[in-house]
C-alpha cells in the first residue's frame, strides 16, 4: 500500500459526494437506542454465561495467566499485524485501510463467549480473555494505531471510543460477577440459567445474522476486495490463534478457546470509532465492510460449532459401534493401575519363594501324601 496520504481529509474522503442512504441516517438517529438495547442484551447473555464460571478455575487463570497472556498476544499482536499485511497485499485506499486496521486493533467481542460454550471450550479463560482485552484496549488500541500509521502521514485524528469501551466493560464485569455468585450459591439453578442463555444467545445470533444480511445488501457499495478481506480476515485470525496456542503447549480445550477469541472482534466498537473519526460521507464508503466482517465472523463461528458437533458425534458413534470384547479389553487396559500390577508381582514372588511339599509329587500335579498322613490312612 502507498501509505502517503499528505492531502489529508480530501484524500480520506476520496472526493465522495454521493447522497447518504435513508437507512444510514436512521441508524445514526437511533444510535443511542441501539447502544442501550444491545447493552441490556449483552448483559443478560453474559449473566447466563457467568453461571458456568467456577471461582477456583477463574482464580487459577488469574494466578497463572499463561493462557490469558497468549490470548493478549494473539489479540493485540497477531490481529493488527494481519490487518496491516492485508492492507499491503491488496493495496487498499487510505480510508479502506484505516477501517481494516481499526477492526484489527479492536478487542475481542462477546460473541466468542457463546461460541466457546458451544464447542465445550474453557469458559473461564474465554471470559477472562474478553474482559482483559477490553480493559487493555484503553491503552493498546491507541498504541497499535500509532505504530502502524507512523508512515501514513495522516492529518485526520482517530478518536478512541473510551465511552464505548467503558460501557462494554460494565456489561461484561457486573453480569459475569452476578453469574459467578449464582453458580457458587445455587449450582443446580445456574445450569438451567446457562441452558436458557445458550438457547437465547443462539436465537439472538440468528436474528443479528439475518439483519446483517439485509443491511449489507442495502448498503454495500464497496468493491469486491473489501468483501474478500472481510471474509478471510476472521478465518486467518482463527487459524493463527489456534496455531500459536498449539505452539505454546496449550490444551486442546484452550486451543479452541483462544482460536475463537482471536478471530472474533468487537464490531460495534469499530463502528463507533469510525463514526467519531469520520464524516457521514466517508462512513458510507466503509459501512459495508463493517457489516460484512460482523456477518462473516458469525457465519464462521456457526461453521466451527457445526464441525465440532459433527466430529464429537462421529467419535461417540465410533466408540458405540465397537464390539463388546474390544470395549472390555480397553476397560481392562485402563483399569490396570500400577498398584494392581505391583500386588500381582508380589503374590507371584511369594508363591515362588515359599517351600513346596516334601513328598513326591503326583504326575497330575497333586502332592503324594507322606508321613503321618499316610499312616492315618
Amino acid at each position: 500500500m502507498r501509505a502517503n496520504c499528505s492531502s489529508g481529509l480530501a484524500c480520506l474522503a476520496n472526493s465522495s459526494e454521493e447522497e447518504l442512504p435513508e437507512g444510514l441516517k436512521a441508524f445514526g438517529n437511533l444510535d443511542l437506542v441501539f447502544t442501550v438495547v444491545s447493552a441490556l442484551m449483552i448483559g443478560l447473555l453474559m449473566f447466563s454465561l457467568g453461571c458456568s464460571v467456577e471461582v477456583q478455575k477463574l482464580w487459577g487463570h488469574i494466578r497463572r495467566p499463561w493462557g490469558i497472556a497468549v490470548g493478549m498476544l494473539c489479540q493485540f499482536g497477531l490481529m493488527p499485524l494481519i490487518a496491516y499485511l492485508l492492507i499491503i497485499s491488496f493495496s487498499l485506499k487510505p480510508l479502506q485501510a484505516i477501517a481494516v486496521l481499526i477492526m484489527g486493533c479492536c478487542p475481542g467481542g462477546t460473541v466468542s463467549n457463546i461460541f466457546t460454550f458451544w464447542v465445550d471450550g474453557d469458559m473461564d479463560l474465554s471470559i477472562s480473555m474478553t474482559t482483559c482485552s477490553t480493559m487493555a484496549a484503553l491503552g493498546m488500541m491507541p498504541l497499535c494505531l500509532y505504530l502502524y500509521t507512523l508512515s501514513w502521514n495522516l492529518e485526520q485524528n482517530l478518536t478512541i471510543p473510551y465511552q464505548n469501551i467503558g460501557i462494554t466493560l460494565v456489561c461484561l464485569i457486573i453480569p459475569v460477577a452476578f453469574g459467578i455468585y449464582v453458580n457458587y450459591r445455587w449450582p443446580k439453578q445456574s445450569k438451567i440459567i446457562l441452558k436458557i442463555g445458550a438457547i437465547a444467545g443462539g436465537l439472538l445470533f440468528l436474528v443479528v445474522t439475518g439483519a446483517g444480511m439485509v443491511l449489507m445488501k442495502e448498503f454495500w457499495n464497496s468493491d469486491i476486495i473489501l468483501l474478500m478481506i472481510s471474509f478471510i480476515f476472521p478465518l486467518i485470525g482463527h487459524a493463527t490463534g489456534f496455531l500459536l496456542a498449539l505452539l505454546t503447549h496449550q490444551s486442546w480445550q484452550r486451543c479452541r478457546t483462544i482460536s475463537l477469541e482471536t478471530g472474533t472482534q468487537n464490531v460495534q466498537m469499530c463502528f463507533t470509532m469510525l463514526q467519531l473519526s469520520f464524516t457521514a460521507e466517508q462512513l458510507v464508503q466503509i459501512f459495508g465492510f463493517i457489516l460484512a466482517y460482523g456477518l462473516f465472523q458469525m457465519l464462521n463461528g456457526f461453521f466451527m460449532v457445526a464441525a465440532y458437533k459433527m466430529y464429537k458425534r462421529r467419535l461417540k458413534n465410533k466408540h458405540g459401534n465397537e464390539k463388546p470384547s474390544c470395549q472390555e479389553a480397553r476397560h481392562r487396559k485402563k483399569s490396570t493401575s500400577p498398584k494392581e500390577t505391583t500386588a500381582f508381582l508380589e503374590v507371584n514372588e511369594e508363591a515362588t519363594l515359599s517351600p513346596g511339599p516334601s513328598g513326591p509329587v503326583d504326575p497330575h500335579g497333586a502332592p503324594t501324601p507322606t508321613g503321618d498322613i499316610a499312616r492315618a490312612k
